[in-house]
């Protein structure tokens, strides 16, 4: 149980501008400071008061960062140990999207951040992290996850009975925890907690404000977000109740493994899209080794652009000289190829062409190309299309659930001491 820390040290002041910094808990082999907890505190009040969320109680507030931080740290003691890391190129080059996003040059987002109360350089850090800890679930559960054709099969059965596998829901949610194997005083706890949460909701009490306050769900702070979800994408627990919903209701009681669920619709819509545009091409490779430097591999695809410009035809020299042995069995046809199939810099030289117009030279990450430009069509695509978004949505699922498993696994298995403040 977390203790009940001073609330005097923990109120957001300019009297925390230099406090004098302590542990505050140790998590495996690493420690947790005041400072960070400060920090974190002054961050999450930021957000909530742009988003008119009144914030929790403060004893409340602080527990629950507490318990974030904690997890966070584990997390991170957890990647370092299996060498999961982040450079700062990748780093840069997230940030960088996060700004373009925004319309922002990356000096107009740092501005903005820093008018907005935040630290750059400590923004930059909480996004390291959370890129680490992504990276961290994916080694740990979303690479170990494999959808069969069966599961695919049986969504899309279902997702036909149900309706539209596109309508998308935008949730809030509210955890009422119980620990496993609870003592009917625990589980008393939690139910008069839960009366508590459903009268103020009951009473037309804001249902984010009330999950700041009470909820125990990861995403408490930020009212209970957990997003739009589209009906592929909801969790198991929640698949048959939010369907029902009208926007603004709130589900009855769901009962699970660990606690008590109350959902609410704040939001839906429907989106239908299944053409694609697609391009035919075909392609020239030559990769570069120990023996073919990148000037010899453009040198000689330069003589065969030569030849080509020359009467020569493109799939002859293809089946006779690229190195991708699969397309060059086929004259160097790539096919019909859909936004996304080639990687970014094969795919941006191949969308500039005209029809039958070939490329200059270039490199990509796996050699040095030619492109023939053959045809551009738009073509539907549904049932690629709906097979393509089920498997996503069927390992988003999984992989929710199965993280979630995993970190009160892992919060249950660490080392964590508590210091008093």
């Amino acid at each position: 149980m977390i203790k009940i820390l001073c609330l005097s040290l923990l109120i957001v002041s300019s009297a925390w501008a230099k406090p004098m910094d302590r542990i505050i808990a140790v998590v495996e082999n690493e420690v947790l400071f005041e400072s960070e907890l400060r920090d974190m505190i002054q961050t999450i009040s930021l957000q909530l008061n742009k988003r008119q969320v009144a914030l929790p109680p403060q004893d409340i507030l602080v527990s629950q960062v507490l318990e974030r931080l904690i997890i966070k740290k584990v997390q991170m003691v957890t990647a370092d140990r299996i060498g999961i890391k982040l450079d700062d190129d990748d780093l840069n080059n997230s940030i960088k999207g996060i700004a373009q996003n925004n319309n922002m040059s990356i000096s107009q987002f740092r501005d903005a951040i820093e008018a907005d109360g935040y630290d750059f350089n400590t923004f930059r850090e909480t996004i390291r992290g959370d890129m680490i800890i992504s990276r961290l679930h994916k080694v740990q559960v979303g690479d170990k996850i494999i959808v069969s054709e069966r599961e695919i099969d049986n969504f899309l059965a279902t997702q036909e009975a149900q309706g539209s596998m596109e309508d998308a829901y935008y949730l809030l949610h509210i955890l009422i925890s119980v620990p496993e194997a609870a003592s009917p005083k625990q589980v008393q706890a939690a139910q008069k907690k839960l009366k508590k949460v459903k009268l103020l909701i009951s009473e037309g009490g804001d249902f984010s404000e009330i999950a700041s306050g009470y909820s125990d769900g990861q995403n408490a702070l930020e009212g209970g977000e957990l997003g739009w979800r589209t009906q592929g994408e909801l969790p198991s627990l929640f698949a048959n109740h939010v369907p029902k919903l009208a926007v603004s209701e709130v589900t009855e009681v769901i009962r699970s493994a660990s606690g008590f669920h109350l959902v609410k619709l704040a939001d839906k819509n429907s989106q239908e899209t299944h053409m694609v545009k697609q391009t035919s091409a075909s392609h020239i490779l030559i990769n570069t080794n120990e023996l073919v430097s990148d000037e010899d591999a453009k040198n000689r695809l330069e003589n065969l652009r030569l030849r080509i410009e020359n009467g020569q035809k493109f799939s002859e020299l293809a089946r006779a000289h690229s190195d991708d042995m699969v397309s060059a069995l086929r004259g160097g046809s790539l096919g019909w190829a859909s936004p996304g199939t080639m990687v970014p810099e094969f795919e941006q030289r191949m969308n500039a062409l005209a029809k039958n117009e070939m490329s200059e030279v270039f490199k990509s990450r796996f050699g040095w190309h030619l492109i023939l430009l053959h045809d551009r069509r738009e073509q539907n695509m549904a049932d690629e299309y709906k097979r393509n978004k089920a498997r996503e949505q069927i390992h988003s699922r999984r992989k929710a659930e199965e993280v979630d498993t995993w970190l009160r696994e892992l919060r249950d298995s660490s080392y964590v001491e508590y210091r008093d403040l």
